[in-house]
């Protein structure tokens, strides 16, 4: 792949062309959320509806988390990740901790010749919206690599404002990360950290973690229900970049965004009605299903399921159908075999088709989430 160089190093204006390398960050846009667009109630880890982007949540309020359609300005963004505060918590306990989190595969993070003398220089850029102003982190955190971790702070500067961020890491020369797809580095944005994580003084150079020494952060984002923040162009690039000189976004398609979401999370009933198909197969006994289902992409790791409402086994002539009441992963991580067991009602050596049931809420998702 070429790259084309604009600018020159001297006048600090320097972007690099490379309209045919996929993004490092994936859905950093926001575009893509398998799960739901939005999720109530949430007061703990988890991702909750944008893809990729995990939330690290502890005794810090009760939050909504949605796909916003509020973004900055011209951007060519259409979607930002929302977060609003329904319960506040105005006290931050010493274990209280509030950030995003952004999980890389260790295969994924070579180019960054980490634990070499050619270790590269890493620099995070992010819009971000909130009408809490103050002083926030962001961390990468090596979980890998004996828990090294690096931070540097950033400012809100003007509520209710879209704020490109900007920051630059040194490159770690220690500590290489495995060629696995393991987690390797994190991306950490603290929103808010009790003094388990904010009573030292700042690591800003690499280094083993201390805890006291990950963030400092002088907001408490949960302190009213008022309180709100946006996140949206999120982007890592191998190099020391600043405002003037960081590559412009890269945005994907929907479809390539979606391709790559779906290597850690396949919803193969998306989109899809009542007696929506999920798979064909074949029934081993009179209680036993066992059908192949194919992802789009090469899942990371076999994945575990998660479903909600109800599943059936629907034999010849689509009856009588009978209610899934376990599934399980038997093997696979594109071509996946999956176990459906009932009651009774199926017919040994029968074809079948599982679908969702006449209640078109009814989930199954195969997780393979970092």
């Amino acid at each position: 792949m070429a790259l084309t160089l604009h600018g020159t190093v001297a006048d600090n204006t320097v972007v690099l062309s490379r309209q045919n390398a996929k993004p490092l960050i994936i859905n950093g846009d926001m575009q893509v959320a398998q799960r739901a667009t939005s999720a109530t109630g949430i007061t703990g880890n988890g991702v909750h509806t944008i893809d990729r982007i995990a939330l690290d949540l502890s005794d810090n309020g009760t939050w909504t988390q949605t796909q916003s359609t509020d973004v900055p300005t011209g951007q060519g963004f259409a979607s930002s990740l929302k977060m609003d505060c329904t319960t506040a918590d105005a006290a931050v306990a010493a274990g209280t901790y509030h950030l995003l989190r952004y999980k890389f595969e260790g295969q994924d993070c070579q180019l960054f010749k980490k634990g070499t003398s050619s270790a590269e220089y890493i620099t995070v850029a992010f819009w971000i919206k909130s009408n809490k102003t103050g002083t926030f982190t962001v961390e990468l955190f090596d979980s890998e690599g004996d828990d090294r971790t690096i931070s540097k702070t950033f400012t809100i500067d003007s509520g209710d404002t879209w704020e490109k961020k900007v920051l630059s890491f040194i490159g770690d020369t220690s500590s290489a990360q495995p060629n696995t797809n393991a987690l390797g580095l994190s991306v950490n944005i603290w929103m808010t950290g009790g003094s388990t994580f904010t009573g030292g003084t700042l690591q800003t150079a690499w280094g083993a973690k201390t805890n006291n020494e990950r963030a400092d952060t002088s907001v408490n984002i949960a302190d009213s229900t008022d309180n709100e923040y946006y996140l949206t162009g999120l982007q890592v690039e191998v190099g020391d970049f600043d405002a003037n000189s960081i590559a412009p976004f890269q945005h994907e398609s929907f479809g390539d965004s979606l391709l790559r979401c779906q290597r850690y999370l396949y919803d193969p009933l998306r989109g899809a009605d009542s007696f929506g198909v999920l798979s064909v197969g074949a029934c081993v006994s009179t209680t036993v299903c066992r059908a192949v289902l194919y992802a789009p992409a090469e899942m990371r790791t076999r994945p575990t399921i998660v479903t909600s409402g109800d599943l059936e086994v629907a034999g010849s002539g689509f009856s009588p159908a009978v209610t899934a009441n376990a599934v399980s992963v038997r093997t696979g991580t594109q071509a996946i075999e999956v176990q459906f067991t009932v009651s009774s009602g199926l017919t040994a050596n029968a074809a079948a088709m599982v679908r969702r049931d006449n209640n078109d809420t009814a989930q199954y998702r195969l997780d393979a989430e970092l």
